[in-house]
């Protein structure tokens, strides 16, 4: 299964194409669509749109995995994150690629099994499950990769649950 997993920002936009073949991942491919601070705000969604088709048209991904949005104190920096995950949401959509949405605890969760788990520590877990040599730059890229593998082992998880649970009250 080919992963696109996207941490999603409109400064940059940190993505990672993993190809899962339980138990492992491979990495395809990964990086960061940059937009430049001086450009009109819709010329960097513009941007980021872009270049999420062309990901998606070169890669082929099976599914893409995305970071839940979660407010922190910017209210404005917030707003146009949420923007710009609407355009590579839209993206997907339009290409009838499978979006799929984690939190942040998720992720951490399904990649060092703690939902808690440090910045340093996911991105070391991170490399170590797709035998890289160094951590991923930046750090966005990494979290995309993360987003790909906690995609990857809830998959994995979801084949193996049963289709219907049905509840019977006695």
């Amino acid at each position: 299964m080919i992963i696109m997993g996207i941490d999603p920002g409109y400064a940059l936009v940190g993505f990672g194409i993993v190809r899962y073949e339980p138990p492992r991942f491979v990495p395809v491919e990964f990086g960061s669509i940059t937009t430049k601070p001086e450009a009109p705000f819709e010329r960097r969604l513009e941007t980021i749109f872009t270049r999420t088709i062309e990901l998606i048209d070169k890669r082929k991904p099976e599914a893409v995995a995305i970071e839940k949005l979660y407010y922190t104190n910017n209210a404005k920096t917030v707003i146009g994150v949420a923007e710009a995950r609407g355009v590579i949401l839209l993206a997907a959509q339009l290409k009838g690629v499978p979006i799929f949405e984690y939190t942040p605890l998720q992720v951490k969760q399904a990649v060092t099994g703690y939902g808690q788990a440090l910045k340093p520590q996911m991105q070391e877990m991170t490399r170590r499950l797709l035998c890289l040599r160094d951590i991923p730059k930046p750090d966005d890229t990494a979290d995309a990769l993360a987003v790909a593998i906690c995609h990857g082992q809830n998959s994995t998880v979801k084949k193996r649950l049963p289709k219907t649970y049905h509840y019977q009250k006695n």
